[in-house]
């Protein structure tokens, strides 16, 4: 049996993702051993890479789905959510 974490995020900066928030996202997650992605408009993104997180065109209002899937996932999901809302907020 598959078990993963997931939690919803609404994007509310004007900007939607941009480099700090991206860069926050992807320096939390490569910390972890899970496997973490976010899914957008039926994308799968790789929170691991600041390119995919950039490319993945989130935008001011729009919601992702953060997943983290794997033997450290609670404690994944947690961080990386926590580190990525900050950096949405400065």
């Amino acid at each position: 049996m598959i078990h993963m974490v997931s939690e919803k995020i609404l994007v509310g900066s004007a900007l939607g993702i941009h480099l700090r928030p991206a860069g926050a996202m992807c320096d939390t997650a490569v910390k972890f051993d899970s496997h973490i992605t976010f899914t957008f408009k039926n994308k799968v993104v790789n929170a691991k890479s600041v390119i995919s997180i950039l490319a993945s065109g989130v935008g001011c209002g729009d919601e992702i789905t953060l997943i983290a899937e794997g033997p450290d996932e609670e404690e994944a999901l947690k961080a990386v959510s926590e580190s990525f809302r900050k950096a949405l907020q400065d």
